[in-house]
């Protein structure tokens, strides 16, 4: 074991690092060999025996089995005995996302296409900062974006980026939203000059069940969280067109400044669609950036029998797009798009060392000039690997199957005793109820204890959330191998839990 390098190898010609780089040659590439068979066979390992999506250990069992195993080594060891030591108390103590019965949230299982990506992404690590760190990747990035800009009918002069992920994406239209309309209202440069002395009247107008990250970047920006007007939803969690043009009539005559609208497609607790045509019509008539927030439901884009559901997208002048929700990919893989690419000047700063003015003059592309990241993924590798090897044909019938499981689980809950369903004609692939049993029971714990021993015994993961101040469940379908057997067996393990609790008199 090699404990003081200097003293070993003071040339520093040796090949002691070797094994531990994936390098050049036949050295290199076995040792890569040997890694990446001893990671497989441990996951092989996992997989077989995920027979549940979760173990159902506490908090604490977890943090505990953790602890015994977080001293930082000063001696080598070898990945088989580090992997030995994790097997337990994170690999299996993990969430199999990837299990039929885990309905919980916005986190979708990742297609292998996609998993096996992940490790020529790493492989590679490239940089997608600087064309000279990326160079082939540079460009399917942006031939890759351009295809998706077509896909969703967008105009020849639209441009877009990769990102994180949904809040990253809201960030950078919000971003390109108020300092466009600095620019050109006030012709005021907030790169360079800062906030306009007008900040604390400007206003963005949402749907009341806008993602969280409106106001983030609100925040963020330095409008304040109040800036942030949040627009009545109707019956199905819409935002209302109606109470759109009653709030920028009211934000005039209070001399505050509206300066976008976001329309979200694909509320996180109901998948609803605001009206995007016209929100659209809307923000046009007052000169007002769209945002649209399709982070959830811009998969539908694929889809075969509900891509009529995003109409009118084509008409945003941004757009956020998750590939990690309802398209199957591994965490993190978001998409920005822009109608007009010459708004990414408002992102764009030249560092000399990085990408110098020279090189846009030359027409070299650094996709630093697109980001509010230096340091970025190849993620879209792993997108245009999936699109290949699957086909857009077979990917959309994913997206529909679960959109009609979802139809036909709330349609089922409707149809039992009991249980109470919020959007009883889901949009995307989420389904909002509540069980419920008599008056004499806080229908509040009841719910929320069927969440937790579901979750704690493994058999089923799902979700809760908040209607009207009241505690309901909710299932968030993302897995096309998940079939109506799963969902009845699911809702009966509700129910038998509900009674248990019930019959107990916990609650009464």
């Amino acid at each position: 074991m090699v404990t003081d390098y200097k003293k070993t190898n003071p040339n520093l010609e040796s090949p002691i690092y070797h094994p531990f780089f994936l390098h050049p040659g036949q050295e290199g590439v076995q040792s890569f060999r040997e890694h990446v068979n001893i990671v497989r066979d441990k996951l092989e390992q996992v997989f077989l025996h995920a027979d549940r999506p979760f173990a159902g250990k506490t908090p604490e069992e977890i943090q505990r089995e953790l602890h015994s195993i977080m001293t930082l080594s000063k001696e080598t060891e070898t990945l088989e005995h580090t992997l030995d030591e994790l097997f337990d108390p994170v690999l299996l103590n993990s969430l199999h996302i990837s299990h039929e019965k885990s309905l919980a949230h916005l986190h979708c299982p990742p297609l292998i296409s996609g998993v096996v990506t992940e490790l020529m992404i790493g492989a590679l690590n490239q940089s997608m900062d600087s064309w000279d760190q990326s160079p082939a990747a540079t460009y399917m990035e942006q031939a890759l974006v351009h295809q998706l800009a077509m896909l969703m009918n967008l105009p020849q002069s639209s441009d877009g980026v990769f990102t994180s992920g949904g809040t990253q994406s809201n960030y950078m239209g919000m971003l390109l939203a108020r300092d466009d309309y600095c620019q050109s209202r006030w012709q005021h440069n907030v790169q360079t000059d800062g906030l306009p002395n007008q900040w604390n009247r400007m206003r963005i107008l949402c749907s009341e069940e806008a993602h969280f990250s409106v106001q983030k970047s609100a925040s963020q920006l330095g409008m304040g969280e109040k800036s942030v007007v949040p627009i009545p939803c109707d019956s199905h969690h819409r935002m209302k067109e109606s109470k759109v043009k009653e709030k920028l009539k009211q934000l005039k005559e209070e001399k505050l400044i509206p300066i976008a609208i976001v329309a979200t497609c694909g509320t996180t607790d109901y998948g609803s669609i605001d009206p995007i045509e016209e929100l659209a019509e809307i923000a046009q008539k007052h000169n007002l950036w769209l945002h649209v927030d399709a982070a959830y439901g811009g998969g539908l884009i694929f889809s075969h029998s509900y891509v009529q559901k995003v109409a009118g997208i084509h008409l945003a002048d941004s757009i956020t797009l998750d590939f990690h929700k309802l398209c199957y990919q591994p965490i993190s893989c978001g998409l920005f798009l822009l109608k007009e690419r010459e708004h990414f000047r408002y992102l764009s700063h030249h560092a000399d060392y990085l990408n110098p003015k020279e090189d846009d003059q030359e027409g070299i592309v650094n996709l630093v000039n697109k980001s509010v990241q230096t340091t970025r993924r190849f993620d879209a590798l792993k997108v245009f690997v999936t699109i290949k090897t699957l086909g857009t044909n077979l990917l959309g019938s994913m997206i529909d199957h679960t959109i009609e499981l979802t139809q036909y689980t709330a349609e089922y809950l409707r149809r039992k005793d009991n249980f109470v369903v919020e959007n009883g004609d889901p949009e995307l692939s989420t389904v909002v109820f509540q069980y419920q049993i008599n008056d004499s029971i806080n229908l509040n714990e009841l719910n929320r204890s069927i969440q937790q021993t579901l979750f704690h015994q493994g058999e089923a993961v799902i979700s809760k959330t908040s209607v009207r101040g009241k505690v309901y469940l909710k299932f968030t379908l993302l897995n096309p191998r998940t079939t109506k057997k799963d969902i009845r067996e699911v809702v009966s393990e509700i129910e038998r839990t509900g009674n248990e609790i019930a019959n107990g008199g916990m609650f009464a």
